[in-house]
């Protein structure tokens, strides 16, 4: 029997808050890496806290009701779950076992079955970031937990450097702690999914931006800039979201996000945009708009803010924009020329290849699970 096969499998208990295979959160974070497990002597077991059916009316205006009993039975499910926690070498959180309330949870997996916990988070967790459409759970968040779980945690996986910052800070200041604090970017699967280049034309200029209902007010930093443009140049500015955006924009065309039409939607962009805020929620934020563009050959103009000053070198593969006059000086650079466009996306492509894929972190995820180091 070779070595491989002789070593004993282990079991990963995943906990996550959606359903699998809806958030982008958790589908770019860990659910496309699931297929590698098994070849590595890991099998897994999926616990989301939420239901389909809870999801689909989430963060719809209403139905608080059903909110509410969602919540419930997702409570009741996590409860369920702690007798079966002791089967399982590795439990995986993401984000959080529970929206709502104190980490009792993850608490007694910790302290009680002593089970080493992979925390995984993409976000700045620990400020509030509550939608409005779901204030009624704002007071109970109990955003304040996110330090507690870093401390109990075996491994953190952290989005990106700012995130790993936190973490470190959260847990004992010594040598070993700190070397269990990894940074774990989120990822793009450009085999499966994102595994196209935009062909870049000159009988048409499409703006994009995508992003769900929580991010789009991002945009409106951007809004003079391009009603600015729209004075010389006739383009078309796509939002692809959940929601249709409330502008007062002659080049505004909506697309509804879907799962299905994803990477075919996106390919109708010469050049995607990502403003952001310069605050402590947005530095904490990994960049992903950015690489959903660059992975597909489309450059990317984004805020120097948090990762994406990492992520995007200005000039080469996409460009940092600050100031309003910076937007409008690059957009008409990339609308006047297409063989720039070309360039930039098919180095930007080649950067999420060799750092940002499925493929080039695959096995940074997986020493997640690696009991020596």
């Amino acid at each position: 029997m070779s070595e491989k096969k002789s070593k004993a499998i282990r079991s990963i208990l995943f906990i996550f808050p959606y359903p699998s295979g809806t958030a982008a959160s958790q589908r770019f974070r860990f659910e496309q890496y699931l297929d590698f497990l098994p070849e590595n002597g890991l099998q897994y077991q999926l616990a989301p806290f939420m239901d389909e059916e809870t999801w689909k009316i989430l963060y719809k205006p209403g139905n608080t009701w059903k909110k509410i009993k969602g919540i419930g039975k997702g409570f009741l499910r996590r409860i369920g779950l702690l007798f079966s926690v002791h089967k399982y070498d590795f439990v995986f959180i993401h984000r959080e076992a529970t929206p709502v309330g104190p980490p009792f949870i993850e608490w007694i997996i910790a302290k009680v079955f002593r089970k080493r916990i992979i925390f995984d988070f993409d976000d700045a967790i620990w400020l509030p970031n509550t939608s409005e459409n779901n204030s009624i759970i704002a007071g109970i968040k109990w955003h304040q937990k996110t330090k507690s779980i870093c401390q109990w945690a075996w491994k953190i996986s952290a989005g990106n450097k700012y995130l790993a910052d936190f973490a470190k800070s959260s847990r004992k200041a010594d040598k070993s702690e700190e070397k269990s604090v990894i940074v774990n970017p989120t990822t793009i699967d450009t085999k499966n999914l994102h595994n196209r280049l935009k062909e870049q034309n000159t009988d048409s200029f499409v703006i994009g931006w995508t992003g769900t209902h929580s991010t789009i007010g991002y945009l409106e930093s951007l809004l003079p800039v391009l009603k600015k443009l729209e004075e010389d140049y006739s383009f078309t500015f796509l939002v692809i979201s959940d929601r249709k955006p409330d502008f007062n924009l002659k080049s505004l065309q909506y697309i509804p996000w879907t799962k299905a039409t994803e990477a075919n939607d996106l390919l109708r962009m010469n050049v995607g945009v990502m403003p952001l805020r310069d605050d402590q929620w947005s530095r904490g934020k990994c960049g992903f708009k950015a690489l959903q563009y660059m992975s597909l050959g489309i450059p990317a103009l984004a805020s120097p803010v948090g990762v994406n000053a990492d992520i995007i070198q200005h000039g080469t593969d996409g460009f940092l924009c600050s100031e309003p006059q910076e937007w409008i000086d690059c957009i008409k650079l990339l609308i006047h020329d297409v063989e720039l466009r070309t360039t930039m996306g098919f180095i930007a492509r080649q950067k999420i290849d060799k750092i940002y894929s499925v493929t080039g972190n695959q096995n940074n995820f997986i020493c997640l699970f690696q009991t020596q180091n």
